[in-house]
C-alpha cells in the first residue's frame, strides 16, 4: 500500500507541476549536514499563506542533481530570533520500489527497499555550527529496533576555512559510492563493492576538506555499527580526489581522480584500498570505482575474506531531467575461491520531477553469478524528500 501511495504522490505533482516560479533554493545535504547559505526574508514574508508556500513549492524548477533538496524545507523550518538554535528544519525521506524478479534465489533483498526516515536538522546562533538527527522507521530483523532507529547523529562546524568538521554518528568515507548520501545514487542499488565493504555509519569525528585542486574526508572511528557493542575497536577511513580541470572554467569538463583506505579492527583485522574517477562533460557523465579488501567492516556483514570488485557506469542527460545510464559491475566476495564471480549489467532511466527531492527510477538488472543461475530484473524505484 505504501508503494502505492507514493506512486499516486508522484502523479499527483506530475499532473500538478505545470508552470516556472522562479525564487531562491536553499540546498541541504542529506548525509553530510547542511550548507551555510543566506536566508533572504522578503518584506511581506510573514503574509504567505500556506496555499501560496505549497504553489511555490510546486511550480518550483529544480535543475541541480548533485544535491538533495526538500519539498517542504520552506513550510516545515522555523526560524528564531532569540536562542542559541537559529533554525530547526523537520524532513521526511521516502525510499521505495515496485520490481518484477525473474530470479531463483528469494532469499536475495538487494533490489528491495522500503526506507522511512525522519529527522531534524537545522543551524546555531554562530552561522558556523550546524546539527542533525535522524531515525529510520523500517525495522531490519537482524537488528533489533534500538540498534538500527539512529542514523546521522551529529554535531559539524564550519569554523575553519575550505573545512567541515562532524563529531557523532556519521557516514564513513570507504570508497567513493560507498561514502555516497543514498538520495545520491544513481541507481536503485549501489554498486557491489559499495553495499559490502561501505555504506555504514559509525560513531567518531571527520573532517571534510574542499580546494579548487583537491577534495578529502579523513575520519577516525569505533569500528562498531548499528550500535551492537561498545568499542570493539577503532578505524580509519579517508578518501582523497585530486580535480586536475579545476582551473579550466569547464572547457573540458570536470574531472576527478583519487583513492582511499579504510582500516581497522572488529575482532579481525580489515584493509580495504580503493581508486576512483568521475568525469562530466555537458550532458555526459561517467565513472569507475575499484575496490580490493582484505578484511572488510561493511554494512552488509563483518568479514574475514579477501574480496575485489570494479564497477564502471555511463551516462547521459537527454534534457535536464531525464537521465539515461548503465553500468557494469563485477564482484569476487572471495578470492580463495576464484571461481565465485558475480556480474550485474544495469540499464535504466532517472527521472527528476523536482530534482532529487522527487525522483522516479527504472532499471533493468541482469544478474550473472558463475555459481548460480542468471536471474533477471525490472525494479521501479521512487524517491520523495519531504
Amino acid at each position: 500500500m505504501r508503494k502505492i501511495l507514493a506512486l499516486l504522490f508522484l502523479m499527483f505533482f506530475v499532473s500538478t507541476s505545470q508552470q516556472a516560479f522562479a525564487i531562491d533554493e536553499v540546498i541541504l545535504e542529506i548525509d553530510d549536514g547542511p550548507e551555510k547559505f543566506e536566508r533572504k526574508i522578503e518584506p511581506d514574508a510573514s503574509e504567505i499563506t500556506l496555499i501560496e508556500k505549497i504553489q511555490r513549492i510546486k511550480s518550483r524548477e529544480i535543475v541541480d542533481t548533485k544535491k538533495s533538496h526538500y519539498l517542504l524545507h520552506e513550510i516545515l523550518t522555523k526560524h528564531f530570533d532569540s536562542s542559541p538554535i537559529e533554525s530547526v528544519q523537520l524532513y521526511g525521506i521516502l525510499r521505495s520500489n515496485l520490481d518484477v524478479d525473474f530470479y531463483t534465489d528469494d532469499t536475495d533483498t538487494t533490489y528491495g527497499f522500503n526506507d522511512l526516515n525522519v529527522g531534524i536538522k537545522g543551524d546555531f546562533r554562530d552561522d558556523k555550527t550546524f546539527y542533525e538527527a535522524r531515525l529510520r522507521l523500517h525495522p531490519q530483523h537482524q537488528y533489533s529496533f534500538l540498534q538500527f532507529m539512529p542514523s546521522n547523529f551529529y554535531v559539524g562546524t564550519r569554523a575553519i576555512p575550505h573545512h567541515t568538521i562532524y563529531f557523532g554518528n556519521i557516514r564513513t568515507a570507504t570508497g567513493y559510492e560507498g561514502g555516497m548520501s543514498t538520495s545520491l545514487i544513481p541507481f536503485v542499488s549501489r554498486s557491489q563493492i559499495a553495499r559490502n565493504f561501505g555504506n555504514t555509519r559509525q560513531v567518531g569525528v571527520k573532517v571534510k576538506g574542499s580546494y579548487d585542486f583537491v577534495d578529502y574526508d579523513l575520519g577516525g572511528y569505533s569500528s562498531d555499527t548499528y550500535f551492537r557493542k561498545f568499542f570493539p575497536g577503532a578505524e580509519f577511513a579517508g578518501l582523497v580526489s585530486l580535480k586536475p580541470l579545476a582551473k579550466t572554467d569547464g572547457k573540458y569538463g570536470k574531472l576527478k581522480l583519487g583513492g582511499g583506505i579504510t582500516a581497522g579492527h572488529n575482532n579481525i583485522d580489515y584493509f580495504i584500498s580503493s581508486a576512483h574517477a568521475d568525469y562530466e562533460y555537458k550532458n555526459l557523465f561517467a565513472n569507475f570505482e575499484w575496490a580490493k579488501a582484505d578484511g572488510y567492516n561493511g554494512a552488509k556483514a563483518l568479514s574475514t575474506n579477501k574480496a575485489e570488485g570494479f564497477n564502471g557506469t555511463l551516462g547521459y542527460k537527454l534534457t535536464p531531467k531525464l537521465h539515461i545510464l548503465t553500468r557494469y559491475d563485477q564482484f569476487k566476495p572471495n578470492l580463495s575461491y576464484s571461481s565465485d564471480i558475480r556480474r550485474e549489467y544495469t540499464t535504466g532511466f532517472n527521472y527528476y520531477l523536482k530534482g532529487q527531492a522527487l525522483k522516479l527510477m527504472l532499471n533493468y538488472v541482469y544478474c550473472q553469478n558463475e555459481l548460480k543461475d542468471d536471474s533477471h530484473r525490472i525494479v521501479v524505484g521512487t524517491q520523495i524528500l519531504l
